[in-house]
């Protein structure tokens, strides 16, 4: 694999952490390298204290020597609870709600050669990740405005932008330009229903007794592309989009609508982010029914900008500064069906101050602190409340150690 490509595979696959991993077999046809980062911190955030995971993952990559240049490749990555379970659930899921010790994160497999580029399926980081991902490199109040976690900051495995699931993808460079492209088949149907803390088999049942409160979405295939160009050893630009369709029926009557789930935008980024000195990094997107606000509503169209400056000096100490806003302005929940105010506002804002001291590059010690911005307006002052709770200020100080 060529070293472009492989560079830009590397930077997909690991986000927000240095890129480590520990070769533990090699006999020249197979290697296995293990990697991952293990995280705990304590949080203070919608008034608790608590000691919770940070996003705790391990991973075991296998490359296959073939002939003529090909390789065959496969990655499995779990994502670790090491702290326990926790009640308290914070902006982006970066505090892990998962029951188990171990629960799934990437699983894929695939073919690659020097000069034809790579081919993999499973569930992997979509390409739109491509376009974004050099913003995310907060540890623990990671930006939720650039459209990779969707469906009220959940993973993106749904429509493909995050990890996605059931993803053929296809990853080239020629020179300075990497190209990605993706297609993602499946066929979900699932039921949404306007009532607080009801199970989907309760859920269902409204949808088939016709209820105005329910209705049954039913997700197809998506694709996307993304295109990245060094423009120095410094610069990088970044584009790409992704689109899907499904349609909504209602239980009232049971009438039928076809939406478009679309993002598309570009990003910039100069320097690197491990590296001694000045870094920044800046993306924006324009989306479409890709979206839910924090009651799970879908959301018609919002404008999404991350943005992260960051300086690391020579005593091994990092500062960043990062400002996201995901901004749907009123008037932005698909009526008549979802129980909204048409003059509902929702604008998630909010800044991310960080200070981290690296040991090395695979140690590092680090406190950061939010302060948000956001505005949830609305004439139901209780949906307005419950809009806020996840987006509140906080500070943490935590142990990163990456394997």
């Amino acid at each position: 694999m060529n070293k472009g490509l492989s560079v830009l595979l590397t930077a997909t696959i690991f986000s927000s952490c240095s890129a480590q991993a520990l070769e533990i077999y090699n006999d020249s046809t197979n290697s296995l390298t293990i990697g991952g980062f293990i995280d705990a911190r304590v949080i203070h955030t919608q008034g608790q204290t608590e000691i919770v995971n940070g996003a705790s993952r391990i991973n075991f990559d296998f490359k296959r020597q073939l002939k003529e240049h090909w390789s065959a490749v496969a990655m499995l990555e779990w994502g670790v609870n090491p702290v326990g379970s926790s009640d308290i659930i914070y902006n982006n899921r970066f505090e892990s709600i998962q029951d188990e010790f171990l629960y799934n994160r990437l699983g894929y497999v695939g073919i690659a050669h020097d000069q034809y580029g790579q081919l993999t399926i499973g569930k992997q980081w979509g390409v739109w990740y491509d376009v974004v991902y050099s913003t995310n490199y907060s540890l623990v109040w990671d930006g939720n405005a650039a459209g990779v976690y969707t469906y009220n900051k959940d993973d993106g495995a749904i429509n493909g932008t995050g990890r996605g699931d059931k993803l053929l993808q296809y990853r080239n460079n020629y020179g300075d330009l990497s190209i990605a492209a993706q297609v993602q088949f499946k066929n979900n149907d699932f039921y949404t229903c306007d009532v607080e803390a009801i199970s989907e088999s309760d859920c269902e049942t409204l949808f088939n007794n016709q209820s105005n409160l329910a209705q049954k979405v039913e997700f197809n295939s998506t694709y996307g592309a993304a295109l990245t160009y060094t423009l120095t050893d410094k610069l990088t630009l970044t584009t790409g989009f992704n689109r899907g369709e499904f349609n909504i029926v209602y239980g009232t009557d049971a009438t039928m609508k076809t939406a478009v789930d679309l993002v598309y935008g570009a990003g910039i980024t100069y320097g690197n982010f491990d590296a001694k000195g000045f870094y920044a990094a800046a993306n924006l997107n324009k989306n479409k029914n890709h979206d839910t606000d924090n009651l799970g509503r879908l959301i018609k169209e919002a404008v999404g900008l991350e943005s992260l400056v960051s300086y690391r000096f020579d005593n091994n100490i990092r500062t960043f500064l990062a400002y996201n806003v995901f901004d749907a302005g009123d008037d932005y929940v698909i009526q008549p069906n979802f129980n909204a105010d048409p003059n509902d506002t929702f604008k998630r804002q909010f800044s991310v101050l960080g200070v981290h001291y690296l040991f090395d590059n695979s140690t590092l010690v680090y406190i950061e602190a939010r302060k948000d911005f956001s505005d949830f307006s609305s004439a139901d002052k209780q949906q307005e409340e419950q809009m806020s709770l996840s987006e509140d200020d906080g500070i943490a100080i935590g142990f990163h150690y990456v394997l």
